[in-house]
């Protein structure tokens, strides 16, 4: 029973690499700008700045200061 499931586990696995790569065609609804994973820039930025005001140090964004925000 053991072998069993895992024949069909690895059947199910492999299966999944065997599909064709998407064509350039395809890629219309997956190409929009709304699905980018990080956003737009200026959001991106606007919270990287607010949350190195908050945590008074910089955010990894490489802007040194206080935690005024008056940099």
């Amino acid at each position: 029973m053991k072998t069993l499931i895992a024949l069909c586990a690895m059947a199910a696995a492999l299966s999944g690499c065997a599909l064709p790569p998407v064509q350039a065609w395809e890629k219309g609804h997956l190409a929009r700008p709304d699905m980018l994973i990080q956003g737009d820039a200026l959001g991106t930025r606007f919270n990287e700045h607010i949350y190195a005001s908050k945590e008074a140090a910089s955010g990894g964004s490489g802007v040194g200061g206080g935690g005024c925000g008056c940099n």
